[in-house]
């Protein structure tokens, strides 16, 4: 089975204006509380995954009964987060594109977990990127075209120890071969000046962040 994009909200922050965002062919996994969240806004999930042990019993019944397909898991036995239990399946669909929202709530640990699953999707040669309100995150090892999305600033973090041959067009700051290290904050909170920029890299990954306050 193919799908053109696979969308998975997970139970943290998220924005309701995001379900706009939802396409007709979207294949949409809702993770634990996310599918919960989607169901509440009128969205039926395709599938919901998790072990649910953030929802009630009521809650949980309403889940089953609203979504394409049920998967419930063991909370005791699983080695995967529930967001990571859909990201698996998403994988499996073999989509040109996946979209994270609700990976990123108060528990660093967990949001930490999910920037790293970006890793996973382009190993896999597979677009992915994680939305918020504030946030909107990708990684790339090659070339990449950053689109203006109403964000304010675009920072650049390492996501492996060092990342080099960074080139940036289209921003205020350019960089032209610049190696950046993983502690080093030299490419936080720059700025688009058009529409599009574009960003470069020889060696590494390297995630792209647009956020606003």
């Amino acid at each position: 089975m193919t799908n053109n994009r696979v969308l998975i909200f997970a139970g943290g922050r998220i924005d309701p204006t995001l379900v706009q965002e939802i396409r007709d062919d979207d294949y949409i996994i809702g993770a634990d509380r996310g599918a919960l969240f989607l169901i509440q806004h009128g969205i039926q999930p395709n599938l919901a995954v998790g072990d649910f042990d953030s929802v009630s019993q009521e809650e949980l019944a309403v889940i089953r009964d609203n979504s394409g397909e049920f998967t419930n898991c063991d909370a005791l036995d699983k080695d995967l987060t529930d967001t990571e239990l859909a990201f698996d399946l998403a994988i499996r669909l073999l989509p040109q594109e996946i979209v994270l929202m609700g990976v990123i709530g108060t528990r660093m640990d967990h949001t930490l977990a999910n920037i790293h699953i970006l890793l996973r999707a382009v190993q896999h040669q597979i677009a992915c990127s994680i939305w918020d309100e504030y946030n909107y995150i990708t990684l790339t090892g090659t070339t990449c075209q950053v689109e203006d999305r109403g964000y304010t600033y675009v920072s650049l973090l390492p996501l492996t120890p060092e990342v080099t041959g960074i080139t940036l067009e289209g921003f205020l700051y350019p960089l032209d071969k610049a190696t950046l290290k993983m502690g080093q904050s030299l490419a936080v909170s720059n700025k688009l000046v058009a529409s599009t920029g574009t960003v470069k890299v020889e060696s590494g990954w390297l995630l792209i962040i647009q956020s606003r306050d």
